[in-house]
């Protein structure tokens, strides 16, 4: 029964981020919304999503059109996890908050990091001063906390891990 709970409580958690998470451009406010649940604690079972269900869960987001979908992982108040899928290029953001992990497990593109982003009225935000990578299935790329980042160019649909853990202060 305890684990029923736990299970249900953490897969609630997870759709509430997936909701959530397109366009996010700072860690999340907690002024007015319950915390997301602990980190599973060291020893224990830990977290387990099987790959067709987060399959399913890309899919079912997809299906909702758009240049983006996510699927949920996993969301504590250390870290999170989703599964990102994007067919085009999207504007600069930052999380002040969060360092971040991309796996690239499909597609590949052009992935921007670093820089100074730079907003102007009616166009998508870009970065100046930035690094540019060429990224294709299995490469990694490491964005630090408050670090600007876009995905600049999308040759084949990218589908990649997103990992976000908290940032020491």
């Amino acid at each position: 029964m305890h684990r029923t709970l736990l299970v249900g409580a953490i897969l609630l958690a997870s759709a509430v981020f997936a909701a959530n998470v397109a366009g996010q451009t700072s860690a999340p406010s907690r002024s007015n919304a319950a915390p997301p649940p602990p980190a599973p604690a060291p020893g224990s079972a830990g977290i387990f999503r099987p790959g067709v269900e987060l399959a399913a869960a890309l899919e079912r987001a997809k299906a909702n059109g758009g240049d983006l979908a996510s699927a949920s992982i996993t969301a504590t108040d250390q870290y999170r996890g989703s599964m990102v899928h994007r067919t085009a290029p999207n504007g600069a953001i930052a999380h002040p908050g969060n360092t971040e992990l991309h796996y690239i497990v499909e597609g590949s593109g052009v992935v921007e990091t670093g820089g100074t982003i730079l907003r102007k009225e009616g166009e998508m935000a870009v970065i100046e001063g930035g690094e540019s990578h060429r990224v294709t299935k299995g490469d990694i790329i490491i964005i630090p906390a408050g670090s600007p980042h876009r995905y600049s160019q999308i040759d084949e649909p990218i589908t990649y891990l997103e990992w976000r853990w908290v940032a020491p202060e």
